[in-house]
């Protein structure tokens, strides 16, 4: 119990070190330790009447102070997160399958309009469109683990167009408008500038689907494996768009390709319907939580066409992967990727589908560590909860990998095929987190949680520990 705790107490102190005034470090402390308690709704109030329940409402004003007042960077306490979670995420990622940068956004559903970026927009958690909050995230991840790195909040046009509203919300005056898509390359190139490990990059269709994304991606020296949408329109094998007209002698001389009648881009659900039964094969690329997972997938050579008779130069082959099910009726899903030639049909399938991590991020953020409880509605405060949620997230990933690394946890297999891209391991490498197991972020949680109470208990009168107990 004692390791545990302390080790969480030089977590603490190794963050405050971003926070500039050591007054703050008292919030800290307080917030991260109120995160990892066994609480129903982590929002200020019941964290503060947990955590110090003889004196709540003092506590309650401190801890709301340093949440939603307190001018301390969020950059620079998810960097000190990174730095000491990076050694752990790092410990097998050469002999695996390296690492990953995840794009993703989650949304927040809002009752009220006054709640910072609140909009009526499509969102994730409900699976239609409605009121809520959307954040947008960047994460780097393994085979065996993920973190955070990047968060902003999607702040849409009309907000930023009502400069009032905004400014009564404490959007910063400087903030331009700026769509998903073009937050999320903000945030790749403040990574790449900042020295990370690099990792192909994955996101879903509202990502990849855009042209100056992927192309954002490659000039920044990343590959990618994103999501498209079945009409985003390619050149299939062996095709291309037709070179310049020739020059007639007269004016400048004409530098943009072509399209012509018969010689067409196709959508890429038109193409995968096109395919031989014979490019279609069964991949297995991990254990589910009752099953492996499989589907049926085929991978094509093309060229995406958008806009490209704007262009003066052909664009380069990429990869198409297409799954489409055995019993259903059209593919499920295409992505594009710039993995090298000779990626095999198991390595596109295998790295399309690390994703999943982003979703494991989101579902422990959210159920342990109350990523979405923030009552607030001020655009400091919003951005500050989400860093101490993913603060307190990434101090018990870096326990559970050094868990792992030692024998303690379950271990993902190593047998580890020798392709260029990358490494994969069997089916069986990756392993879905489940509740019940030793080394899952909810028991780590839990058990961290009982014994910051039971440290605090320690230290009480037998007044304060009564009192205590009467109020829980």
């Amino acid at each position: 119990m004692r390791e545990d705790v302390e080790e969480f107490d030089a977590y603490l102190n190794h963050l405050a070190q971003a926070l500039g005034h050591a007054d703050r470090h008292a919030g800290l402390k307080g917030y991260c330790s109120g995160l990892v308690m066994p609480l129903s709704r982590k929002s200020v109030e019941p964290m503060a009447a947990h955590i110090d329940p003889l004196h709540a409402s003092a506590k309650h004003q401190s801890l709301h102070h340093f949440v939603a007042k307190a001018e301390w960077s969020d950059r620079a306490v998810l960097q000190q997160v990174r730095e000491w979670v990076m050694p752990a995420l790092g410990l097998h990622a050469a002999e695996e399958a390296g690492y990953y940068w995840i794009i993703d956004d989650t949304g927040f559903p809002k009752k009220g309009k006054h709640s910072v970026g609140v909009a009526r927009q499509y969102c994730g958690q409900l699976g239609k469109q409605d009121n809520c909050q959307i954040a947008v995230s960047l994460s780097i991840a393994t085979q065996r683990g993920s973190l955070p790195i990047a968060w902003q909040l999607y702040v849409p046009k009309e907000w930023i167009e009502d400069r009032e509203r905004a400014r009564h919300a404490g959007i910063p005056d400087d903030l331009a408008f700026e769509t998903k898509p073009q937050i999320a390359l903000a945030q790749l190139r403040e990574a790449v500038a900042s020295g990370i490990a690099p990792g192909i990059v994955l996101a879903d269709a509202g990502y990849g689907d855009e042209t100056a994304f992927r192309e954002g991606v490659t000039e920044l020296g990343l590959l990618y494996a994103v999501g498209i949408r079945s009409g985003t329109s390619v050149w299939a094998p062996g095709t291309a768009p037709l070179p310049p007209r020739p020059w007639s002698g007269r004016g400048k001389p004409p530098t943009l390709l072509r399209r012509g009648p018969g010689h067409e881009p196709l959508a890429v659900k038109e193409l995968a319907m096109q395919l031989p039964a014979n490019a279609w094969q069964t991949v297995t690329w991990r254990e589910g939580s009752n099953a492996a997972l499989s589907s049926r997938f085929a991978a094509v050579r093309v060229r995406p066409a958008h806009h490209d008779y704007l262009r003066s130069t052909v664009r380069d082959e990429e990869w198409l992967l297409i799954e489409w099910p055995d019993g259903d009726t059209e593919p499920l899903k295409y992505f594009l990727s710039t993995a090298p030639e000779e990626a095999t049909l198991e390595q596109l399938v295998f790295v399309t589908k690390m994703r999943w991590r982003i979703e494991r991020d989101y579902q422990d953020l959210k159920q342990e560590f109350g990523l979405g409880h923030y009552e607030g509605r001020g655009w400091r405060g919003f951005h500050h909860h989400a860093t101490l949620s993913i603060a307190a997230y990434g101090f018990l990933m870096a326990q559970r990998l050094r868990m792992q690394s030692g024998g303690r946890g379950k271990k993902t297999s190593l047998n580890a095929r020798c392709l260029p891209f990358p490494r994969i391991t069997s089916p069986g490498g990756v392993q879905r987190a489940q509740r019940h197991v030793p080394d899952s972020i909810t028991t780590l949680r839990i058990l961290l949680g009982q014994r910051l109470m039971q440290r605090w208990l320690s230290s009480c009168t037998t007044i304060e520990r009564a009192t205590t107990y009467m109020t829980q």
